[in-house]
């Protein structure tokens, strides 16, 4: 079953009450008396992020305001290059959720984090002169994604002495996020596990055994506590026609970032074939955005001509420049 088809009752029934166990084990979690590091919510506003979200912001308002005492970062990171319809509605939910919880006095910082100007896509592609990434040649992933995101968390361990990560990864996703979520044991009777490259971080992964029907069940049942519904992000991927590109905080992640699969992410990426979510927005009616769709595909056509490069680097040294360099 896909998102566009309707659950049967006995599904919706069961995915519910998976959710609201969900949605316990977050409230016992956030109570833990053994430590009272802040959370930091990987939020993307694709549908596994925005289902943490929801289960986070529901846990909280269950727990008495004098207990509310570990603070929660809703952190989203906007690689400057990201698709115009998606940041827009990333926008929308964050200042939705940031209204809410300024209302509700609840203790959540909504932010969003950017690379910084010198590691941004247009500086080192057209500044640096790096080629368009590649699956060989991720730069991107690193320079836009991980290193914004991770300089957040640390300042938090920093100020805190640890911090922990709640993320909506799922074993269902694919057979190598599966691999990945099981390398990674956790802590004796605990539902933390220690991020393996940000000392002094752990990882959460609270829906990490829901499967991607139950996900979108849950999201078409559930009032969002912040209020409205979660139809928006459900046109949203009607319109795409793609999944999204997932948070990336681990640099063996990084190879969900950008592929055929999973391509709701950045309009300038060039590591797969073809951008199927921006042709779904097009497709669907949005021609404006065509233009993206060809500059892309002309940044991509462009990658391996030598006849496109300099043969002087920045220390005046002529270089003879092998087509051979740039091939995938």
């Amino acid at each position: 079953m896909t998102h566009l088809e309707q659950p049967t009752f006995s599904q919706l029934i069961d995915a519910t009450e998976k959710f609201a166990h969900i949605v316990i084990a977050i409230r016992e979690e956030y109570l833990s008396t053994t430590q009272n590091y802040p959370w930091i919510v990987g939020f993307s506003g694709g549908k596994d992020s925005t289902l943490v979200a929801h289960a986070v912001f529901e846990a909280l308002l269950s727990v008495a305001p004098s207990k509310r005492t570990r603070h929660i970062h809703i952190v989203s990171n906007d690689t400057l290059v990201e698709s115009p319809l998606v940041m827009a509605h990333l926008h929308a939910i964050q200042s939705v959720i940031e209204t809410a919880a300024q209302n509700l006095r609840l203790p959540i910082t909504v932010i969003t984090t950017q690379p910084d100007l010198e590691q941004s896509f247009w500086v080192n592609l057209i500044g640096r002169g790096y080629p368009t990434p590649n699956q060989t040649m991720r730069w991107c992933t690193d320079c836009l994604k991980i290193q914004p995101s991770s300089r957040y968390i640390l300042d938090s361990v920093s100020s805190c002495g640890a911090a922990i990560i709640l993320l909506g990864v799922r074993s269902d996703e694919s057979s190598s996020r599966r691999a990945s979520i099981e390398k990674r044991s956790n802590i004796a009777d605990s539902n933390l596990s220690p991020h393996s490259e940000l000392s002094g971080a752990f990882v959460y992964r609270p829906i990490v055994n829901l499967t991607t029907d139950e996900v979108w069940e849950i999201l078409a049942s559930e009032t969002p506590p912040w209020g409205g519904t979660h139809r928006g992000l459900i046109q949203l991927y009607r319109d795409a026609e793609g999944g999204e590109c997932p948070v990336v905080l681990f640099k063996e992640d990084a190879p969900g970032c950008g592929n055929n699969s999973s391509r709701f992410g950045c309009w300038t990426c060039t590591v797969v074939e073809k951008d199927k979510s921006l042709q779904g927005f097009v497709d669907s009616g949005k021609q404006q955005y065509n233009c993206l769709i060809a500059f892309r595909d002309w940044i991509k056509s462009i990658r391996n001509d030598s006849t496109m490069r300099q043969v002087t680097r920045y220390n005046s040294k002529i270089i003879l420049i092998l087509r051979l360099s740039y091939l995938n």
